[in-house]
């Protein structure tokens, strides 16, 4: 809560709370002047028509005006200014907050990964994984110091206004009979029992009430996050539900959801509306019984004037409602403890993800070892055992497979084996197991997934990613564009999109596979992974993207994924893989290329059956 006062922006921060603070103060003392104004204004308002000393119509407009330009002053010079330099305060505290949790999460070592991959896990602690990150990270950080801010200018409005209306209430106490022993102080302690009488009595039944609408409001926050995770997986994976006929299931699915929210949501409204009910009768009683009936007692002995009573009222009055501020803010003070919650639950979730293994474990096995030795080494895997979570056994083996420098290994296995697992425990994404891996030192190494997804930015931005554009001259880019087949779209580099459209919307499935082609050209990364990266193209394409790879990144080791029936060859008909590494009975074993007969065989005859079925 306090790191921003803290941090590198620390001038900033204290500024904005020293105006704060000074604009209280004086919102404090202007309730002093309206206090005195409001009693001179009754006071010539009751005089206008006293026989021997009448107050003038002069007298009661000047009171009149005094009282007009006080509220002004207090209202918009005071209260308005303050409220422009708090949310001044809100928006650059949180986007220093947001910023350091996008600086946390995506950090070098994939934090967002593995707290996603974790929230998908069965976890053995359950409250490790934070549900919902995006509404995290905005709407609670948002509530989170909104709230605090308000709270901290509660607090100082409530101190400053016992300093300076509490001080005025003193100066103008006076004797009460029966309380001669308290001494000229007895109209002022008479007040002030009045107001630690009824404050703090009806704070703790706001607080009580409080506590009901906080639990309801993360009840609800939690109701709302699964069911807009639920609507954005829906708009993320429609297609999938459209061709599946799917509409109803999801209907379903989505009015459960809301069920959730409307139930939530119904007593939260019941709990509202009481606290609402509450607070009214509240500040009936505060406003015109406990700020008057202290001063009633020595205006009735006539030790005090109209006047010094309706002063004495209004100054009660002013410390009950500053020292009212946490019951009329109770609800909000509720949502920040639960924004709080949410948020700080976040942080110390990220910081468990920062430490995979640890993380991990507790889910499952997490007892993968990464080394790296000298690249003319190659990749060496060791007593690899990859798992799932929370599994005993492993579903992938491997005892000592090596892949040499500049080796391209063709790796085989049937649906589900676990090919792209393994390809993720070699680039550090796969936590389950246990093992040794060791990766060639100091070389670049590149991961190209089936599915490619097109962040927001300019295509020159997606092609040298992860370098910076300036990496990479403009010319090379083109060029490159043109050798695999995007010359269409040379001219438009610098720009995120057309037509309203970004280029992940834009690009079909095989242009954005030649984009990753282009990125490899580009970086030419020593160690490729490549998991189905060409599934969008058709067999001669598939070819061309390989030989491509083999001819213009020469020395690159390569581990390829693919699902056909004929291994891709160089134009001449030559290989270009050296090696078979085929999973078979959860083993991986490595052979030569002329090893791979049987593979073809049956991916073929899988083929023709598809080609035999009935048409509909």
């Amino acid at each position: 809560m306090g790191a921003y006062w803290l941090s590198e922006r620390w001038k900033e921060a204290w500024s904005l709370a020293a105006i704060i603070v000074v604009l209280t103060g004086l919102s404090a003392m202007a309730s002093v002047w309206f206090a005195e104004a409001s009693g001179d204004l009754i006071s010539a308002i009751a005089f206008l028509h006293h026989p021997q000393n009448p107050s003038t119509l002069r007298a009661l407009l000047n009171s009149a005006g005094t009282l007009v330009a006080i509220v002004v002053l207090k209202e918009i010079g005071f209260i308005a200014v303050r409220h422009y330099f708090s949310t001044t305060l809100h928006r650059k505290w949180r986007a220093w907050l947001d910023e350091r949790f996008n600086r946390a999460i995506l950090d070098r070592n994939h934090t967002h990964f593995h707290l996603q991959n974790g929230a998908a896990e069965a976890t053995a602690i359950a409250a490790s994984v934070p549900d919902n990150l995006d509404q995290r990270i905005q709407e609670s950080i948002k509530g989170l110091t909104g709230g605090a801010i308000g709270l901290a200018m509660g607090i100082a409005g409530v101190t400053l206004s016992l300093y300076f209306v509490g001080g005025k209430i003193i100066a103008n106490s006076t004797e009460i009979t029966g309380l001669e022993f308290l001494g000229s102080y007895a109209s002022a302690c008479l007040t002030f029992a009045a107001v630690l009488a009824y404050v703090p009595l009806n704070t703790y039944l706001a607080v009580r009430l409080g506590a009901i609408l906080q639990r309801l409001d993360a009840k609800m926050q939690w109701a709302e996050g699964s069911y807009r995770r639920e609507l954005a997986t829906l708009l993320n994976r429609s297609f999938h539900v459209a061709a599946a006929e799917g509409e109803g299931v999801q209907e379903r699915i989505n009015r459960q959801r809301y069920a959730e929210i409307d139930h939530t949501w119904g007593s939260l409204n019941v709990v509202t509306a009481g606290y609402m009910g509450f607070e009214l009768v509240y500040n009936f009683f505060s406003s015109r019984i406990v700020a008057y009936a202290p001063g009633l007692l020595p205006y009735a002995e006539s030790r005090i004037s109209l006047q010094g009573y309706v002063t004495g009222a209004e100054l009660a009055n002013a410390v009950i409602n500053d020292c009212s501020w946490f019951i009329h803010v109770m609800p909000d003070i509720a949502r920040l403890r639960a924004n709080a919650k949410r948020v700080t639950d976040l942080a110390e979730a990220i910081e468990e993800a920062q430490h995979p293994r640890e993380f991990y474990a507790h889910s499952g096995c997490s007892q993968l070892r990464y080394r790296d030795q000298d690249p003319s080494f190659g990749l060496v895997m060791r007593d690899v055992e990859l798992m799932h979570p929370g599994a005993a056994e492993p579903f992938v083996v491997t005892e000592l497979l090596r892949v040499e420098r500049g080796e391209w290994a063709l790796l085989l296995g049937e649906s589900g084996s676990g090919k792209s697992s393994l390809l993720k425990a070699i680039s550090g994404l796969w936590p389950h197991g246990r093992g040794t891996i060791i990766l060639p030192k100091n070389v670049r190494t590149l991961y190209a997934a089936q599915d490619v997804y097109l962040p927001s930015t300019s295509l020159r931005e997606l092609i040298c990613l992860p370098d910076p554009t300036l990496s990479h001259n403009h010319v090379d880019v083109a060029t490159i564009m043109e050798e695999v087949g995007l010359a269409d779209f040379v001219d438009d580099l610098t720009k995120l999109g057309r037509a309203g459209q970004t280029w992940d919307q834009l690009l079909s499935g095989g242009q954005k596979q030649k984009l990753i082609l282009a990125r490899i050209l580009l970086l030419r990364p020593e160690l490729l992974l490549l998991d189905e990266p060409t599934s969008a193209l058709d067999l001669q394409a598939k070819s061309s993207f390989h030989a491509t790879i083999r001819t213009r990144c020469s020395g690159t080791s390569v581990i390829s994924v693919m699902h056909t029936s004929s291994t891709p060859k160089s134009s001449h008909g030559d290989e270009l893989f050296d090696s078979v590494l085929s999973i078979a009975q959860r083993t991986v074993t490595k052979g030569p290329v002329t090893d791979l007969t049987p593979w073809p065989r049956i991916l073929g005859r899988r083929e023709r059956l598809r080609e035999e079925l009935p048409a509909e």
